[in-house]
């Protein structure tokens, strides 16, 4: 681009057409490999998410989401153009392909008895996350995949936990927003915060800390014990208990809250 500065160049006619022409390809052409855009879904979203809560019958009926996954299904998250561009793009496919498969079951009372697109069954053996539904880059991969084998371990940003969002009442609550590159951090943290505030009670007068099923179940994510669990959780609460969990967490007591799996959905 350094060729089209200076007087020369200006002053030639020739020049200057082949200047206009340049950019009016340049703003013309379709956006490179890898410039993902989430506005779609955040249409989506904020049409049908309210405080977290979920319309999933008109999700059901509304035909964006397909068209927003058919675009997942040709964008290889690879060739997105940053590392805050890559996670961003896999939080919002496990969200959204998580609302298609509960979308596509009106009976279901729980995500737990999905047995794939349009199916349920039993509670017990239904496995809705070990269902190969999502498409993506050209591949096909379950919800536990994506979550398990990709965000989990490339990442290694356990904020992940307050943003991936399984249908579920106990679950962090679903933004009326896409995750994106440029406000990722920002977002991550806010899910921390809401999360810790609705779905966690961290009492610093008693320094008693009632926690997520989640912290139980992805525990090696936050540190290698329960204290070092409750120094990293001091980032996402108030300055008293903050202060309390980072400079006394071996004298808190941690207990963990039955986790309920009704949808979250809209009454």
């Amino acid at each position: 681009m350094s060729g089209i500065r200076g007087a020369p160049f200006a002053h030639n006619p020739v020049n200057r057409i082949s200047y206009l022409v340049f950019f009016t390809v340049l703003l013309s052409a379709p956006l490179q490999a890898g410039a993902h855009d989430d506005t779609l879904f955040t249409a989506i979203l904020m049409d049908h998410v309210v405080n977290g809560a979920v319309n999933y019958t008109d999700i059901a009926k509304d035909e964006r989401l397909d068209t927003y996954l058919g675009q997942l299904a040709e964008t290889k998250a690879i060739e997105l153009p940053s590392r805050e561009a890559q996670l961003a793009f896999w939080i919002n496919a496990y969200n959204a392909y998580t609302l298609k498969l509960v979308a596509s079951v009106p009976a279901a009372e729980s995500i737990t008895e999905i047995t794939g697109l349009g199916t349920k069954g039993d509670a017990d053996t239904a496995k809705p996350w070990d269902q190969a539904i999502a498409e993506i880059g050209g591949e096909t991969y379950t919800l536990n995949h994506i979550e398990n084998e990709i965000i989990r371990p490339e990442f290694n940003d356990a904020r992940i936990h307050f943003a991936l969002v399984c249908a579920a009442y106990s679950c962090p609550q679903l933004r009326n927003e896409a995750y994106v590159p440029d406000r990722l951090d920002e977002q991550l943290n806010e899910q921390g915060r809401h999360f810790m505030t609705h779905r966690n009670v961290i009492d610093p007068r008693t320094r008693t800390a009632q926690l997520s099923q989640i912290f139980k179940w992805f525990d090696v994510d936050f540190g290698s014990d329960e204290k070092e669990l409750l120094r990293y959780l001091a980032n996402f609460v108030g300055v008293p208990a903050a202060n309390s969990l980072r400079n006394e967490a071996r004298r808190w007591t941690v207990s963990y809250s039955e986790y309920v799996w009704s949808l979250n959905d809209r009454p």
